[in-house]
């Protein structure tokens, strides 16, 4: 499946969204967790995703009693010292509740039995909110163990969707007797996949990646373990990816990122290809498959 690409300007502010890049050790190297969006979804539909979504009002005004770490922690550790802390508390509480409503896994102590996650799960089908959950178990986020790793925020020449976001992908190894699934509503399908493989599935056209997805699946493929990528997390701020597409004399669209000579920041921020061009309709590194790896 091949999503369409967009040629409209967008000026409209990005909205403020986070995803959570769920990490394990597997048998010969490290995984990552994937989500097949349902093709009738507005954003990426059919395309493999981290669980992730846009930041929501009640996000930021998580009490305190389901915290362990308050709002000003949070904005430290986020690296962003033009938000106010309660933005920095809205944009963790995303990413841990949308990897709780996309594919069941719950960040939160004291997660001392299966069955609390169960029993959290059957709330919220109930109608009740994250915060009220989290309150009426006794449970507080875990946020301490999600670590900030990138910030995309899409230009006013969106490739994949006719909306702006402010995205920052967080990483995180998979809590233990905790089991990742798709929901069968937002989400159709689910695998745990080491980086590299998940791209070579994408460029044997077996399934559909977003070009943010791409570039950070080829990021993970340079290290072998949840602490390597954990390691490289705690080293540095999150980078920031700000996007510079336009379109050749071909008419194809071609999206260029920190480092490439024609981008308005010299220096990369993150490995990989510096330019993806739009052909057979999908992106690709003007290299072919193995530019993905290239230093």
């Amino acid at each position: 499946m091949a999503l369409t690409l967009n040629r409209e300007l967008i000026h409209t502010t990005p909205r403020d969204a986070a995803s959570l890049i769920l990490l394990r050790d597997g048998a010969v190297g490290l995984e990552v967790f994937l989500l097949k969006r349902h093709s009738a979804s507005e954003v990426l539909g059919g395309a493999y995703v981290f669980p992730g979504g846009k930041v929501d009002a009640a996000d930021s005004t998580m009490p305190p009693q389901c915290l362990k770490q308050s709002p000003t922690e949070l904005h430290i550790r986020l690296s962003e010292a033009q938000l106010e802390p309660t933005q920095a508390l809205g944009i963790f509480v995303a990413a841990l509740r949308e990897a709780f409503e996309e594919c069941g896994v719950l960040f939160a102590d004291p997660i001392n039995h299966p069955d609390l996650v169960q029993q959290a799960h059957a709330l919220h089908r109930q109608g009740m909110g994250f915060a009220e959950v989290l309150a009426r178990l006794g449970l507080k986020l875990n946020t301490g163990n999600v670590l900030p790793w990138t910030r995309w925020i899409t230009s006013t020449q969106p490739s994949m969707s006719n909306k702006r976001f402010d995205a920052r992908f967080f990483v995180a190894q998979a809590p233990d007797l905790q089991t990742a699934q798709h929901d069968d509503y937002e989400t159709t399908d689910s695998v745990w996949i080491q980086p590299r493989a998940a791209l070579e599935q994408y460029w044997n056209h077996q399934i559909t990646l977003a070009p943010p997805q791409i570039m950070s699946l080829a990021h993970l493929s340079r290290h072998p373990s949840v602490e390597s990528v954990l390691k490289e997390a705690r080293s540095r701020p999150p980078a920031l990816v700000q996007t510079e597409p336009f379109d050749d004399a071909q008419g194809q669209r071609v999206l260029r990122y920190p480092g490439d000579p024609e981008h308005s920041q010299p220096q990369r921020v993150i490995p990989g290809p510096t330019r993806l061009h739009h052909r057979n309709q999908r992106f690709e590194p003007s290299g072919g498959f193995e530019a993905l790896f290239a230093d």
